[in-house]
């Protein structure tokens, strides 16, 4: 956990692009008035003013290129529901997402490589099971990077492992025990990329906030190119360790061997001693915000900040998209949120139209200006960037007055108070001092009760004057200005209204392809796929397919079993279950199989969730109900079940009445117990096997289950407050030394 922002209090934020257009203007003074009375421009008429004068200009040259504003899908399933919407609505919400000057316009994707472990908010399934298994159609970044490369071919592609498949990790949870393995695995799914779905891997990671080993990194370079991938660049650490500065100083190799310096949650900041290095700096993980207006508005920061004070030339946000359930840990912590494929109701959020002012203006290849020429501080505070075209023919300019009091970021970032109104001059000079008019865009985040938000409004055109123009600048504001005459604010109609998961549900499984991931499913450890069961009463089942522990990086405690959920965390009082069938004359067969009711987590808190389970040991012969899934849970019924064998299958059912739970077996009550007082009094359901071993599933029943929206759920209090270091100049010596 890290310290967030001290600030809490509500506030404004507008948003304005101004675009040249490029024809003459006369002096007399022009004042465009927006819809809103704090959004005024003022061309400089030649007069001497106290204010400040930033200057906009190329005479010195450029600085760093600019390489691309992304996100990322996974660490983990954060995709997991937008798969199973159907259309118009799901190519809708891909649009807004990837579609060029519709929405986010996004640059880069970046997606987990599945490792069949959790990493956030469920568990994405690897391509290779088994060392001697590969499978190139599993899960859904497949599909998610064909529809982003079908709305913007120009999108760069990004692969970084969260978790490996145990064999990786040689049974002892370090894919670094045999290194040769691990790049030959990732080698695999950048192959498996290109061959079975034409997908060119443009920039691959090493392990999500994990150790980055050299020696690794150094072969995987030397693998890739020898393999014709000399073009993907390597990031490293994709971590929140500056430390790795001093070791890239150290080994000429292991800095030789990389491309990127990829920094999570940097906020705004990088040593000296980085940016001397030569390497692109990126904040390869950034934003993780709930999709509210004040999330816009750290977003709004960030995108700016960074390339000021940090140099900072990509930023890939976490995460893309909301689509798991509401009560998973960062609850609708992406850029915009749809997790209700049942109904089609999906929510276009602040951050997306934050990240349009920047996509739908400058893209990769553009150069920011240096510092004092086109980047820098306001004098209230506040900051300003502007790009321009390799041509130097375009100019961009983004200014942004967002206070930390109201645009509050859950990770450190300069806390500054902005003032209420300032006002400022830019002069343009070098190949911009013929610039004429500019186009203007702006959006509104207010934070009080009069709710008067605009979100990526078009404006009149703004003459230049004498090279000069001069703003009023109020708190929580932006503008941007650029000679491009593209924009556009898509808009696909309203969405369907938003409807909770139903309360009566079944699945058969008999209507998806073998090796498909169930929808509505969403396996939080492990990998659950439709498999073809051989028995014509059964047909196609859910079988949890992974036997081995995976490396499992959740903390403080591992996956013991892998675990599939669904639901609303708001339920209670369900009635749920399936048929199950464990076969130990297969190879790694898992000797019992549980369901929990009321399991008030989901992501890493899943594995010490408190609900009502309700386990079932082929192998011991044992029956119980119990709290959690833990060693040390409370039991509170436990019977000998002589009659259940290995290779028959089984309907196990567990209803939840009040403070009762009714467990049957084979529609025969065989537990029962007064649970007082509850573990948990709301949540999910929970099923998979006891172990990591296969298990299979069939006719999964939900036939009560009731609504409590007044409930608490646990995901609503999760944020990303995992940064370990005070912001941000005396950590400096520390982190490098």
């Amino acid at each position: 956990m890290y310290p967030s922002a001290v600030c809490f209090s509500l506030c404004v934020c507008v948003v304005v692009v101004v675009v040249v257009v490029g024809s003459d203007a006369d002096d007399d003074d022009v004042v465009v008035e927006s819809s809103d009375r704090y959004l005024r421009f003022f061309p400089f008429r030649g007069k001497k003013t106290s204010d400040p004068v930033f200057s906009i200009d190329d005479d010195r040259g450029v600085g760093r290129v600019f390489d691309g504003i992304g996100a990322i899908s996974g660490g983990g399933a954060t995709s997991k529901l937008l798969v199973s919407y159907k259309e118009p609505h799901r190519s809708n919400i891909l649009d807004y997402l990837f579609k060029p000057d519709f929405g986010a316009s996004l640059q880069i994707l970046k997606v987990e490589i599945g490792g069949d472990s959790q990493s956030s908010d469920g568990s994405e399934s690897s391509h290779m099971h088994t060392a001697m298994d590969q499978n190139y159609n599993r899960g859904y970044e497949w599909w998610l990077m064909k529809e982003a490369k079908k709305r913007n071919p120009d999108i760069k592609l990004y692969g970084l492992p969260w978790t490996f498949p145990g064999w990786v990790g040689s049974g002892v949870g370090n894919p670094f025990k045999n290194s040769t393995a691990t790049a030959h695995y990732v080698l695999n799914w950048i192959n498996g990329a290109a061959e079975h779905h034409n997908l060119t891997i443009d920039y691959i990671g090493i392990w999500n906030e994990r150790t980055c080993d050299p020696s690794y990194v150094k072969l995987l370079r030397r693998i890739l190119n020898e393999k014709g991938h000399s073009h993907i660049k390597i990031v490293v650490p994709d971590a929140m360790d500056w430390s790795i500065v001093k070791k890239l100083i150290a080994d000429k190799d292991y800095l030789d061997a990389i491309d990127i310096i990829g920094q999570h949650y940097p906020g705004a900041f990088s040593p000296e001693s980085a940016r001397k290095l030569g390497k692109r700096l990126w904040a390869s993980e950034d934003y993780s915000c709930a999709n509210s207006l004040s999330g816009g508005g750290c977003w709004a920061r960030v995108l700016n900040e960074g390339p000021v004070n940090a140099e900072i030339t990509s930023f890939i946000a976490w995460n893309l998209i909301a689509s798991y359930y509401d009560g998973f840990s960062y609850t609708q912590h992406g850029l915009m949120r749809a997790n209700e494929p049942w109904t089609g109701h999906y929510v276009v959020s602040s951050p997306i139209w934050m990240t349009a002012h920047h996509t739908q203006f400058y893209g990769p290849g553009w150069s920011y200006l240096l510092p004092h020429h086109g980047l820098g501080n306001l004098t209230g505070n506040g900051t300003y960037i502007a790009l321009t075209s390799t041509d130097r023919q375009h100019l961009t300019i983004v200014i942004e007055t967002m206070d930390a009091c109201d645009a509050v970021c859950d990770y450190p970032m300069p806390s500054k108070t902005v003032a209420d109104e300032q006002e400022i001059s830019f002069t343009l000079g070098g190949s911009f001092k013929n610039i004429r008019q500019l186009n203007v865009w702006h959006s509104y985040l207010d934070f009080s009760k009069d709710a008067k938000t605009v979100l990526f409004e078009k404006m009149s055109p703004i003459s230049v004057v004498n090279e000069k123009i001069q703003l009023t600048l109020r708190k929580n504001e932006i503008y941007t200005l650029t000679t491009l005459t593209n924009g556009q604010k898509g808009y696909h109609g309203t969405p369907p209204d938003s409807k909770p998961f139903p309360t009566q549900y079944s699945e058969d499984f008999e209507e998806y392809e073998i090796g498909a991931e169930p929808d509505l499913l969403s396996q939080q450890s492990g990998a659950f796929e439709v498999t073809d069961s051989g028995d014509k009463a059964h047909g196609k089942v859910a079988t949890q397919v992974v036997t081995q522990p995976p490396v499992d990086t959740c903390t403080p405690t591992v996956f013991l079993r892998p675990a599939n959920m669904f639901g609303d965390c708001h339920w209670k009082n369900a009635a749920v279950g399936f048929d199950v069938l464990l076969d130990n004359k297969s190879p790694g067969a898992a000797p019992g199989v549980y369901l929990g009711s009321q399991v008030n987590g989901g992501g890493c808190p899943t594995v010490q969730a408190l609900g009502i389970y309700f386990f079932v040991s082929v192998g011991s012969h044992v029956a119980r109900l119990t709290s959690s899934q833990e060693g040390h849970c409370r039991v509170y019924a436990e019977v000998l079940l002589l009659t259940l064998d290995y290779g028959r299958w089984f309907n196990m059912r567990l209803d939840v009445q009040n403070s009762t739970a009714l467990a049957y077996l084979n529609e025969e009550l065989i537990m029962s117990a007064e649970i007082l007082p509850l573990p948990s009094q709301n949540g999910f359901v929970v099923f998979g096997p006891e172990t990591f071993g296969i298990a299979h599933f069939d006719n999964l029943v939900l036939s009560r289950a009731e609504n409590l929206p007044t409930t608490e759920c646990n995901g609503d209090l999760n944020s990303r407050r995992k940064m370990r270091r005070p912001f941000p100049d005396e950590i400096v010596q520390n982190e490098l030394s």
